[in-house]
């Protein structure tokens, strides 16, 4: 993530600061929230330790038509860092929705925004399927192995999909925000603790 001015410099314009980014109010990206709370679960069961990601809004260096500007939205780190695209493909030139209007749609954009983002910030795969020890990706149910994105005749809410081992058997591993329930037994009962735990705290 970087930041840059695209504010016009030189002979009769002055240098304006670019706003800084920030964190999305509660209720201000309803959709994109309740998607992200999604793919939190799956990071609190294969990540222990890591806390919840973020959105975080980078407003535009100039207004859209009609004044409103709502920003880009991007999945973040809790301190705020974040890597890749945003997850609001608003263009107003398009006549866009400011969310995107489908519940699968949203949640595998926030998906792949927070894999990209725990990925390139950790340094690390994420998440990864327990029998072929690869890196999963955010796809609908039941594609195979020839899937490409933007491909018209799948549909469902969208599903870790890892493309298997040297055979190729391809396959779900599971809907995205349920990933607990695929991981081995000690790592499980390891996750109900600390559920446990958190929720005698409360």
């Amino acid at each position: 993530m970087s930041y840059f001015s695209y504010a016009r410099t030189g002979p009769g314009h002055d240098r304006q600061p670019r706003p800084e980014p920030r964190r999305a109010g509660p209720g201000e990206w309803p959709k994109l929230e309740a998607a992200l709370a999604v793919v939190n679960r799956d990071l609190t069961a294969t990540l222990p330790g890591q806390d919840a990601l973020v959105l975080m809004i980078d407003p535009r260096p100039t207004l859209p038509p009609g004044g409103v500007d709502r920003g880009q939205v991007y999945v973040a780190m809790p301190d705020g860092r974040w890597q890749g695209n945003a997850v609001n493909p608003w263009d107003p030139e398009e006549d866009d929705p400011l969310e995107p209007d489908d519940e699968a749609t949203v949640l595998t954009v926030v998906a792949e925004a927070a894999q990209e983002t725990v990925m390139e910030l950790l340094w690390q795969v994420w998440p990864v399927c327990w029998e072929h020890k690869l890196g999963v990706h955010p796809r609908p149910p039941g594609t195979a192995a020839d899937w490409y994105g933007g491909a018209t005749d799948a549909a469902g809410a969208p599903v870790w999909w890892c493309r298997g081992g040297r055979d190729g058997a391809c396959h779900d591993v599971a809907p995205v925000g349920e990933l607990a329930a695929t991981l081995p037994g000690k790592q499980r009962r390891a996750l109900r603790r600390g559920e446990r735990r958190r929720e005698g705290r409360q």
